[in-house]
């Protein structure tokens, strides 16, 4: 089958390639036709090495397709099922899961240590142990969630990660006031996803930060109030907030300036949200005095921060209500063989989100 393949963590390109088999088909496991992914930019922090993964591997975690086989034990999912692809499941067993906490489960970053591919020259990973950048997939049955037949693939690819991450930091982790003001930093498809669940929670103003004009543009078609670029934001803290700082700012970027950058645009008794993924070796450095008499909330946001499946449904049901425009995320669309174009896209900030057709 085909699937796009990174050779050496640091290369820039993809290569897409025929001799790709998936692997590990059994009992617990589904295997997927992939219909659609998207391109987040985690993937592209796998590929440079910001995001630990093993290589040679498929990037690719935001995906949707269809049930061609099922292995023994699973009773709930049958060929032909729609499905998105959760690169996160909850085993439902383990102490975050009991607590409710299942975005901080594990059980789905063990899976990124077994190779989901082969190749005739050996082993090939699937990011975050799936690899959506792939005509057929293999996982465990918890990664493969129901969709409803009147979704289509390219939405429910973008539920299975950036929507479900932007929406939930607003929805979930921050639980924004009505009437407040909030600050985004970083407006591709997770950061406008979080302008739509401030925007829902009834956030008063909504500043939209970014470099890129065009997406800069597409934020305030998506609810932000102002859209400034990272130069203005000090201009905009003032015009908004009196200078006090934003009730709430989301760090979409996943670097310690951005997130140092937005701590100083939050006000005193404020909240920062950290979604955007960085590096190990990237430190974000804080006094103690100011952590003690600033009192700001620094609150990091996994996946969206709440329970996975249940996302999932408030997605389709904010969208079904038309309370939410997924559609307008996908700027670009390409087929598989193109899929260098489409980190292209990602790379210079064209694209909110591009939708590879698979």
């Amino acid at each position: 089958m085909r699937a796009a393949v990174l050779q050496e963590i640091g290369q820039e390109k993809l290569e897409v390639l025929d001799d790709v088999e998936s692997v590990g088909f059994g009992p617990g496991k589904v295997r997927i036709r992939v219909r659609a992914t998207g391109l987040c930019h985690s993937d592209l922090s796998a590929m440079s090495g910001v995001l630990p993964q093993p290589a040679p591997f498929v990037p690719g975690h935001e995906g949707a397709g269809e049930i061609l086989e099922v292995g023994d034990g699973v009773t709930h999912l049958k060929a032909g099922d729609r499905v998105v692809v959760c690169w996160l499941p909850a085993c439902g067993t383990c102490p975050a899961c009991k607590r409710g906490q299942t975005e901080l489960c594990l059980a789905g970053f063990m899976n990124a240590g077994t190779p989901n591919f082969r190749r005739p020259g050996g082993d090939v990973f699937g990011f975050a142990g799936t690899g959506t950048f792939a005509e057929e997939v293999v996982v465990d049955a918890g990664c493969a969630v129901p969709i409803p037949d009147d979704v289509p693939y390219d939405i429910a690819a973008l539920i299975g990660c950036g929507v479900t991450t932007g929406l939930g930091a607003a929805l979930n982790t921050a639980d924004v006031e009505a009437g407040s003001s909030v600050a985004v930093i970083g407006c591709g498809g997770v950061g406008i996803s979080a302008i739509q669940g401030a925007r829902l929670k009834g956030a008063a103003e909504i500043v939209a930060v970014d470099p890129v004009a065009s997406r800069r543009e597409s934020a305030i078609g998506f609810g932000a109030t102002k859209a400034v670029s990272p130069d203005e934001l000090a201009d905009a803290k003032q015009q908004v907030t009196a200078g006090e700082g934003f009730d709430y700012v989301f760090e979409v970027v996943g670097k310690s300036a951005t997130a140092r950058t937005a701590y100083d645009n939050t006000r005193r008794g404020g909240t920062l949200v950290v979604v955007g993924a960085g590096a190990m070796d990237d430190f974000l450095q804080l006094n103690m005095f100011e952590l003690f008499f600033d009192e700001k909330r620094i609150l990091p946001s996994m996946y969206g921060g709440g329970d996975v499946l249940r996302s999932y449904e408030r997605t389709v049901a904010l969208w079904r209500a038309g309370r939410i425009d997924l559609e307008g995320l996908i700027t670009h669309r390409v087929p598989l063989t193109e899929i260098n174009e489409a980190l292209d896209q990602m790379r210079t900030g064209t694209a909110l989100r591009t939708c590879i057709e698979i």
